[in-house]
């Protein structure tokens, strides 16, 4: 690896240096940007080095706009993003993992999050944790939902996009702020946050914050919390031409969940919109499965991160990113297996890797060369407990989904630059992952239930590679319009290990008399891929501005279930294909100085390409719009600001929604209406602002559906369902000093 790594270095080093000069042998008159103005919510965005635009930035402003939801979830402050549909059973923000987030019709587990540009992610589910994050410390909130530049950390994939948080490091002066929330529900917020400016001699700059979230679920009993969130900042210059940054952020959450609803509760959704886990146990390991107690969550999360930034000379600069992260995640839920008992799910996960880059150019030209490299050490398994009158009792382990290392390698470059009205960037990436092997074990007798190897549930080791091409073009017609086109390849590495290897561990019998092992599951596992090509344009008038843009996306080896007939079960394989397409719109208006309007509507289309085989039989699937994709999303909102007044109303209409893949289970449409209205004082009491705050959710309480669990490919009647909450609101007090 070492060897790979200085390679990457010096053809890094020499290609950027080329670059440099041919920058300034090319140089030509700089384009200024497009502007837009300050009072925007969602701004286009672009990498460090870039001259075209791809993605969309959440401005801190339009953070602050969709209140404490947006404080702890990364998803919830993408919710006015259009061609993202955003669901969740609390819509506070907390419910760890029990929402469904779909970016374009791809699920946001198949998508990236990075804190600059370092990816966070982890396993079953595989995907981003959203929830690790005080939102008040970022600056704003970056997305690419299609195309994903070549120079963006997407970890192990980005079928769903890339999310980028951008922190707000400490700053150059003193500074503190300190918020309180309380409302509905026992709902209880606390943060807090100082920066202690350039310290005098070494001029190093430190910041630190603390948060504490806790609330009763808004249905059934049980606790959303605590939540205990620390991070801290510190920025020193090393130097003129280089510095250094660490950033630390500890996240400690324990949670109750929220019970699903079944297809045939959803018949009748006012009768039991409020239905959830039991909240006394009664003895009966049949019934005590849906004890309160018995489906609840502890998650804790380490993330560490150094940004060395090393600039020579204006046209040359390095950065080096090193990161460590861990996680260490219990879930218990009661599940109907052996006629009632409690599953312990376990994740145990450790990241270490580093990103090297380097960025050389001109005012024309410019380029990035870099390497990713990460060391993963995974421990995926589930425990067994049998349900006593008095407690849980051990029952042996379940299964190991994955262990032991896995590392991640994937160099990329990227060019970009202007020649005239014309701006252009083209990108290659390679991604190679190597899987640990992995022994299989079930448990022993009793008393003990120590494991005992089982080889038939050994998985050798693999190796899973792609190339992901980007290009993109942009033509300037004028100071306020441009229209643009790009091109990307992006991926998810195989997931969905563990109900696999349950699968097979609850059959095993069946799967030995055909001769069929483990492996010969997981050998039908594959990287998914997706090819995305937009086409947009960006109007920036007086009092308005557009930004239209269609879509167009190819999927393949999609992970759907199979019908084996040798043993006569259903299983999931990368076997499926499916065509997306859509239009989405970026609008706001500047109807005077105090009233500012947006309108995000988005059009998707998602269908497979053909019927799938299942169970024996063939669904009636080709042309069917995927699970859990409306066809249309609407976003709206305004903000009326007179003096220290700012009242906003948002609102959003979801199309109908299907809950299997032949359309057998139609989810009708809402429309659900929020309300924000604060006060803000100015220099008042020593502070420099005093912000006295309103925030009503589901303002005409009105009763819908919001999350669908659903893979894109469920039958008939097997989806699950979380209501939307119900009428909810709080008050927030915060000053800044």
């Amino acid at each position: 690896m070492g060897q790979r790594f200085c390679l990457g270095a010096a053809v890094a080093l020499l290609l950027c240096g080329g670059l440099a000069a041919a920058g300034a042998v090319l140089a030509a008159t700089e384009l200024a940007p497009i502007e837009v103005s300050e009072d925007r919510l969602v701004t286009p965005t672009r990498q460090t080095g870039e001259t075209v635009y791809t993605g969309s930035e959440v401005t801190r402003q339009g953070l602050d706009l969709q209140g404490t939801r947006a404080a702890t979830s990364v998803y919830q402050a993408l919710g006015i993003v259009p061609g993202i549909n955003v669901a969740g059973a609390d819509a506070r923000g907390l419910a760890a993992e029990q929402g469904s987030v779909r970016v374009r019709g791809v699920r946001s587990m198949l998508g990236a999050l990075t804190v600059e540009g370092v990816p966070n992610w982890g396993a079953n589910p595989i995907g981003p944790r959203d929830y690790l994050y005080d939102l008040e410390n970022m600056q704003a909130v970056s997305v690419y939902k299609g195309v994903t530049p070549a120079d963006i950390g997407t970890g192990v994939g980005s079928r769903a996009g890339a999310i980028v948080l951008r922190p707000q490091w400490p700053g150059e002066t003193f500074g503190a702020e300190v918020r309180q929330s309380l409302g509905s529900h026992d709902y209880s917020r606390t943060f807090g946050r100082i920066d202690s400016g350039s310290l005098p001699i070494l001029g190093t700059r430190l910041s630190g914050s603390y948060s504490y979230t806790d609330a009763d679920k808004w249905r059934g009993p049980g606790k959303l919390g605590p939540r205990h969130n620390a991070t801290v900042g510190l920025a020193k210059p090393l130097g003129p031409k280089a510095d250094l940054k660490l950033r630390y952020n500890h996240n400690d959450l324990d949670q109750h969940f929220y019970r699903p609803l079944t297809w045939a509760e959803l018949q009748d959704l006012d009768e039991n919109y409020r239905k959830d886990y039991a909240r006394n146990a009664t003895g009966v390991p049949a019934e005590d499965i849906f004890y309160y107690g018995y489906n609840r969550g502890t998650f804790e999360n380490d993330d560490l991160l150094a940004i060395f930034t090393l600039t020579p000379a204006e046209v040359f600069g390095l950065t080096l990113k090193p990161y460590y992260a861990k996680e260490d995640t219990k879930i218990l839920q009661g599940v109907t297996a052996g006629g009632g008992r409690v599953q312990e799910r376990n994740r145990e996960i450790e990241r270490a890797g580093v990103i090297a880059e380097a960025q050389a150019g001109g005012a024309s030209l410019n380029g990035v060369l870099g390497y990713h490299f990460e060391q993963a050490d995974m421990d995926i398994f589930t425990r067994n407990f049998a349900i006593t009158p008095q407690c849980l009792a051990y029952r042996g382990l379940g299964v190991f989904a994955t262990t032991g290392d896995t590392y991640l390698h994937s160099p990329y470059g990227k060019l970009s630059g202007s020649l005239g009205a014309f701006d252009g960037q083209a990108g290659l990436k390679y991604f190679r992952f190597e899987e640990a092997s992995s022994e299989g074990f079930v448990a022993g007798p009793a008393p003990d239930f120590a494991p005992v190897r089982a080889p038939d549930l050994d998985r050798g080791s693999e190796v899973y590679e792609v190339w992901l091409p980007t290009l993109g073009a942009a033509y300037t017609l004028s100071e306020r319009a441009q229209v643009y086109g790009s091109y990307g390849r992006s991926f998810i590495r195989p997931y969905s290990y563990l109900p696999l290897v349950n699968l097979y561990n609850q059959n095993r019998a069946a799967f030995q008399a055909q001769g069929i092992d483990l492996q010969e599951l997981f050998d039908g596992y594959e990287l998914e891929t997706s090819d995305t090509f937009d086409l947009g344009l960006r109007l920036s008038g007086g009092w308005f501005d557009l930004a239209p843009t269609v879509f167009f996306a190819k999927h393949r080896n999609l992970l759907t279930t199979v019908h084996d007939p040798r043993v006569n079960l259903n299983y999931q394989q990368n076997v499926g294909k499916a065509t997306g397409y859509g239009v989405e719109l970026e609008a706001n208006a500047y109807v005077g100085d105090d009233l500012t309007l947006f309108v995000n509507p988005t059009y998707t289309v998602l269908t497979y390409d053909e019927d799938l085989g299942f169970a024996g039989s063939t669904l009636d699937t080709k042309g069917r719009q995927v699970v859990d994709t409306p066809r249309w999303l609407f976003k709206a909102g305004l903000s009326y600001r007179p003096g220290g007044f700012e009242v906003t109303p948002l609102v959003q209409t979801l199309g109908p929604r299907h809950a299997d893949a032949e359309h057998q289970n139609r989810v009708g449409s809402h429309t659900v209406v929020d309300l924000r209205a604060s006060y803000t004082w100015d220099r008042v009491l020593g502070a420099q602002r005093v912000k006295l705050g309103l925030e009503v959710t589901n303002l005409f309480d009105r009763r819908y559906v919001s999350v669908i669990n659903a893979a894109d490919d469920t039958r008939d009647g097997t989806a699950t369902f979380h209501p939307g909450q119900s009428f909810a609101a709080l008050v927030t007090l915060g000053v800044v000093l």
